[in-house]
């Protein structure tokens, strides 16, 4: 058996993981899954999720780096030596890079498995950026072939979870549209289907389209289960680059005030009640734990989803926005979300209990009487 070998560099251990960054996320984070250039889960434990972004592609040092990962709802990121840390529990180096050895075939060992074989990822950063630019670019180009939302299945299936017409008339011509064959693959190797699709634009702060999130709907009715969304395995995904965008109902900056929480749905419920105040939804709790705050706000509203991950981003966005000096209101749900709460108790309930969350002057600035 050969002798094994603890004088390799860090840095070449650490590329030869990146270098197969997806086989490695496969192998420690089984219960993720490719998205892009990403691989997604919700932590380095391996919990169901969308917290933790794995780089699968990028240069081959720098924060663009391949194998580079954050963890958007806790705030920690690292490379792949410490995601094998994290993920195995172990503390000593010597531990982690026996263990980044064995994966990779290297620990001498016979019955040490060989690594998977994948296509090796691109090393050039300018390489990466344009990839970049040229997803943006497609998915500003399906934002600009998608039609106005009014009278679409995507106006029916948000007036069939409670959200009014007065609603969507304020944001039709702007964040939301609706395409009626948009692309849909279940895995990158599947056949491609068509189904009717809302549209929403992913946005920066200066109101710049980054990326464009797509919610697949179902041409044959209002399932109750499915809330009319499309029988395919995730009816939701997003291209373009998202982390700390959002997606926008109403001004982007130069505001005193916003509400910031996860879902579409979630946030036009609440504008509903809030119809004058600027809104963003982040798309997930680890999303909404790194939006991005205009230098100018003074009150940050979070529409918290009543789940674990949801407190996490909740904690996180609190913690950032205190330090910027800007006050912070959280808004809870009776029930599971605010969607929930308005399909279920109805507006008056959902007005009601609003009104008890929010800041005297906003009730009297935002929110509709009626």
């Amino acid at each position: 058996m050969p002798k094994r070998d603890f004088t390799m560099p860090v840095a070449e251990l650490a590329q030869m993981l990146a270098r197969q960054a997806e086989a490695v996320c496969r192998h420690y984070l089984p219960a993720g899954r490719r998205e892009g250039r990403y691989w997604l889960v919700g932590d380095v434990h391996n919990t169901p999720g969308r917290s933790l972004f794995v780089r699968l592609s990028g240069g081959s040092t720098g924060k663009g780096a391949a194998g580079r990962w954050q963890d958007a709802a806790e705030g920690t990121h690292g490379d792949l030596l410490d995601l094998i840390r994290e993920r195995c529990g172990v503390t000593d180096f010597r531990d982690v890079a026996e263990e980044a050895r064995r994966f990779l075939g290297l620990a001498g060992s016979e019955s040490a498995p060989a690594a998977v074989s994948i296509d090796p990822a691109p090393n050039n950063t300018d390489d990466t950026e344009a990839m970049e630019a040229q997803v943006q670019r497609s998915a500003r180009r399906l934002f600009a072939k998608a039609q106005s939302l009014p009278g679409t299945l995507g106006d029916a299936y948000l007036r069939r979870r409670g959200i009014t017409s007065v609603t969507l008339s304020d944001i039709s011509s702007g964040a939301l549209r609706f395409h009626p064959r948009c692309f849909y693959r279940a895995t990158p190797d599947a056949v491609r289907e068509a189904w009717p699709a809302m549209i929403a634009a992913v946005t920066d702060l200066d109101g710049t389209i980054t990326g464009v999130h797509r919610t697949w709907l179902d041409p044959d009715g209002f399932d109750p289960i499915r809330l009319g969304k499309a029988p395919v395995e995730t009816p939701r995904r997003a291209l373009g680059h998202l982390l700390g965008h959002a997606v926008r109902f109403g001004p982007a900056n130069g505001l005193d005030v916003l509400a910031a929480g996860e879902g579409i749905e979630t946030m036009l419920s609440l504008r509903c009640v809030l119809p004058a105040m600027p809104m963003a939804a982040a798309l997930s709790a680890g999303h909404l734990a790194a939006l991005l705050l205009p230098a100018d706000l003074r009150r940050l509203y979070i529409a918290r989803d009543a789940d674990s991950a949801g407190d996490r981003a909740v904690a996180s966005v609190t913690e950032r926005a205190i330090a910027a000096g800007i006050e912070v209101l959280v808004l809870s749900p009776r029930l599971g979300d605010f969607n929930d709460d308005l399909r279920e108790l109805g507006i008056a309930e959902l007005r009601a209990n609003l009104r008890g969350q929010i800041a005297p002057e906003d009730v009297a600035r935002f929110m509709n009487p009626s």
